[in-house]
């Protein structure tokens, strides 16, 4: 056995940066505190390797949960290459952007009256439910206007991404060219939107034929990075392109679940060394924490880091 590396005990200095936090947290490289420091030192290694292809996969509610800024910063600083998440994550954007807002509730709260209230709740944020009519609004002034064609669901995305408020994911991924993959948006309030519409108008959306271009994005990179906020589908999706390609050299992942019920949410990275989604000699970390209270930090230490060249 190598020599024994000493846990350095973490110190607290006044006026202490989050930089510098991480780094004594580093330094005790145990338990959650050496893991998430771990997290942060990985992401920066991503961006700092010019032939990595990064991969971001959101799930949970981050928008809600207050994480939309974050998102939208590591969008318009160019420190993903590809965005996969769910549909509820991009209706909440798109529901703040068109100038409504989540608020800090409780969830010790008698759910009826809220309904009575119109009130929709995700644990301790509320939502009014005239938000929908406002995205309602939105489709029905927007969807007219995108070309006579079949989509694929990453393509819809981007021509909507074109009319969509600015200060939207989909507007910062559109004009950075950033293809969003959204695997399951039939399960969210723009699904709901497009089911709706189709009642009466044609729209052409096929969710299958996505896969070519995200197999390829991975079959063709020199490396991949993988970030998982929350597991789930984004995760996943993600995972199988991985699979068919060489696998990742990097990989984050930040969640509340665990390995032992079999999910993907809980799926220890190094699970997938055994598919061939990550690369046995790759640098992982598995994160068990809120993604509310990781990814801020995470983020704060590496906001600055330029892209490698």
């Amino acid at each position: 056995m190598k020599k024994l590396k000493p846990i350095e005990q973490i110190k607290i200095r006044e006026k202490m940066s989050v930089a510098e936090l991480l780094e004594s947290m580093k330094n005790s490289g145990v338990l959650g505190a050496g893991r998430l420091a771990k997290a942060a030192e990985i992401y920066r290694n991503m961006l700092s390797d010019k032939e990595c292809r990064i991969f971001l996969g959101v799930a949970g509610a981050m928008v809600s949960g207050g994480m939309k800024l974050i998102i939208h910063d590591i969008l318009e600083n160019k420190q993903t290459d590809v965005f996969v998440t769910t549909g509820a994550n991009l209706t909440h954007d798109l529901i703040e952007s068109l100038g409504y807002r989540h608020y800090q509730g409780t969830p010790k709260t008698d759910d009826k009256k809220l309904h009575d209230k119109n009130i929709d709740r995700i644990y301790d944020a509320f939502m009014h439910n005239e938000v929908y009519q406002g995205l309602e609004n939105f489709f029905k002034k927007t969807l007219h206007k995108l070309p006579n064609k079949e989509f694929t669901v990453r393509e819809f995305l981007f021509e909507l991404g074109k009319l969509s408020p600015e200060k939207s994911i989909l507007n910062i991924c559109y004009k950075n060219n950033i293809p969003v993959f959204c695997p399951a948006l039939a399960d969210s309030g723009i699904g709901l939107q497009l089911w709706n519409y189709i009642q009466k108008n044609k729209l052409n959306i096929s969710a299958i034929n996505d896969l070519n271009e995200i197999i390829d994005l991975a079959w063709t990179a020199k490396k991949s990075g993988v970030i998982y906020i929350g597991g789930g589908v984004p995760k996943n999706y993600i995972q199988q392109a991985l699979q068919i390609s060489k696998g990742a050299s990097y990989g984050i992942q930040i969640t509340s679940d665990v390995p032992e019920f079999g999910g993907s949410s809980g799926a220890e990275l190094r699970e997938g060394i055994s598919w061939g989604k990550m690369q046995p000699e790759g640098k992982f970390v598995n994160l068990i924490c809120d993604a509310t209270i990781a990814l801020p930090i995470i983020y704060a230490a590496v906001k600055g880091v330029k892209r490698g060249k």
